[in-house]
C-alpha cells in the first residue's frame, strides 16, 4: 500500500521566529497524523525547524539543492550540507524553479542524480502550463519531463521518490484543477511509472497533487484513487488550514 504524504512548502515566507512558531503550533494542535507530514521552511531556518520538530512526526524538507557536490558555487547549498543538519528530503523541479530561475531538464536530471547517489529522498515536481493544457497536450508535457530527467537515470531509488504533479496554471492562482482532471493525469503518470519501472515497483511510489490545495477542496482531491497526498503552498502557512488539509486525507 502506498504511503500518504502531505507536505507544506513555505517558499520565501516566514522568518526564524515565525517558522519555529508555526511548526510548534502544528505539533500542539495535532501530534498524531494519519499520513507522513513534511514542512519546507526557507534554507536559513532548516536546522532550527528540524530541532523543534524532532520529537514529533513532522519531517523537514528542503525547497531546493545544488547539482554540485562542493566548490566555488556562491549561494548554492549541497546535499552534504543538508545532511549535516539532518535534512534527508528535498524538492526538485518546482514550477517556480523552472520558470523563474530557468532550471531546465538537464539541470534537474543532474540534481536528481546527485540526490539519489547520496540517498536523499526526492519530491520531484512535474506539470504543464496553461497553454499546453488548453491545447490538450498535458500528457505529452508530463511524459517529456519524465523522459528527459527521471527516466533517463539508471540508478533511481524508488523508495526515495515522490512525484508531485503541479498544474502550473493552478500554482498560487487560486484556480484549482477539479478532481476529475487531477485523477486523469495522476492515472497517466502512474501508467508511465508502471511502464518504466514495472507495476509492482511503481505502485509503491506516491503521487501527490500540488495546485492551490485548500481545506474546502482537499478531501475531494485526496479521494481520487491515484492521488496519495498533496504539496501545499499558501495554505500551509497557517497551522489551522494546514491541519485541516492533513486531516482530510
Amino acid at each position: 500500500m502506498r504511503r500518504k504524504v502531505v507536505a507544506g512548502n513555505w517558499k520565501m515566507n516566514k522568518g526564524l521566529k515565525d517558522s519555529t512558531a508555526l511548526v510548534q503550533e502544528i505539533i500542539q494542535k495535532n501530534n498524531s497524523f494519519n499520513c507522513d507530514v513534511y514542512v519546507a521552511p526557507a534554507f536559513p531556518f532548516l536546522n532550527e525547524v528540524s530541532v523543534v520538530s524532532s520529537s514529533s512526526q513532522i519531517k523537514v524538507l528542503a525547497q531546493n539543492v545544488s547539482s554540485k557536490s562542493n566548490g566555488a558555487f556562491t549561494g548554492e547549498v549541497s546535499v552534504d550540507m543538508l545532511k549535516s543538519i539532518n535534512i534527508k528530503s528535498v524538492i526538485i523541479g518546482h514550477s517556480e524553479r523552472r520558470m523563474l530561475f530557468g532550471e531546465d531538464d538537464k539541470t534537474l536530471k543532474m540534481k536528481l542524480e546527485n540526490c539519489f547517489k547520496n540517498d536523499m529522498e526526492v519530491f520531484f515536481c512535474i506539470g504543464e502550463k496553461l497553454d499546453m493544457r488548453e491545447k490538450g497536450m498535458q500528457n505529452d508535457v508530463i511524459e517529456n519531463q519524465l523522459e528527459n530527467t527521471l527516466f533517463d537515470i539508471d540508478n533511481v531509488n524508488l523508495e526515495k521518490l515522490i512525484i508531485a504533479y503541479e498544474p502550473v496554471w493552478a500554482i498560487g492562482t487560486g484556480v484549482n484543477a477539479n478532481s476529475d482532471q487531477v485523477q486523469e493525469i495522476h492515472c497517466h503518470i502512474r501508467k508511465l511509472l508502471n511502464f518504466r519501472y514495472g507495476k509492482e515497483s511503481s505502485d509503491l511510489i506516491p503521487i501527490i497533487y500540488g495546485g492551490s490545495l485548500k481545506p474546502d477542496n482537499s478531501r475531494n482531491i485526496f479521494n481520487c484513487s491515484d492521488v496519495d497526498g498533496g504539496l501545499v503552498g499558501g495554505a500551509s502557512l497557517n497551522s489551522e488550514t494546514f491541519i485541516k488539509i492533513i486531516d482530510s486525507i
